[in-house]
């Protein structure tokens, strides 16, 4: 099994967010890859990751980051493949992370899901896979009716809460 996305985070403690890409990836039985790799303390590493990441079979990249969220961006500079961006609340709730990945340079994107959204990035790295996969794409189908239907039966067992100045409309 090749993987087919790639999940990189800036240290090991950012994988509680980030393993909820992971478990999206694994439920929709994408291969993919996890390992850390910082912008500031393993440059080379991150170098010869982006440039050969294409080659190497991978479709797409998630990076997180927290504080000086470099990592996203220097990936995107470095790869043609789509990069998303998972800003970790570090220090700043997140916002200094956020901003790291957003404020990209022309020519430089980075989809950058919500702060702390790794569960996000992995159901958009799965759309983009699924763009050219009929199979992935009926899976995405069926994945987002559920979430809808969850949506229906929390919204009618909270019709079964009463209060006294509750009114039912």
């Amino acid at each position: 099994m090749k993987p087919k996305v790639s999940i990189i985070m800036g240290s090991t403690s950012d994988l509680p967010v980030m393993k909820e890409a992971a478990e999206i990836l694994n439920d929709f039985q994408i291969p993919f890859e996890i390992n850390a790799l910082s912008a500031h303390r393993t440059p080379d590493e991150v170098e010869k990751f982006s440039k050969g990441a294409y080659d190497k079979g991978i479709r797409v990249i998630i990076a997180g980051a927290g504080m000086a969220a470099h990592l996203a961006g220097v990936i995107a500079a470095m790869t043609p493949l789509p990069v998303i961006g998972v800003p970790i609340k570090a220090s700043l709730d997140g916002m200094d992370s956020l901003l790291a990945m957003v404020q990209m340079p022309p020519g430089i994107p980075v989809a950058t899901v919500a702060i702390n959204g790794a569960r996000n990035a992995g159901i958009l790295a799965v759309q983009i896979l699924a763009v050219d996969d009929t199979q992935l794409h009926l899976k995405l189908k069926e994945f987002k009716e559920d979430l809808k239907k969850k949506i229906v039966k929390a919204n009618e067992e909270l019709n079964l809460v009463k209060y006294d100045y509750r009114v039912m409309v």
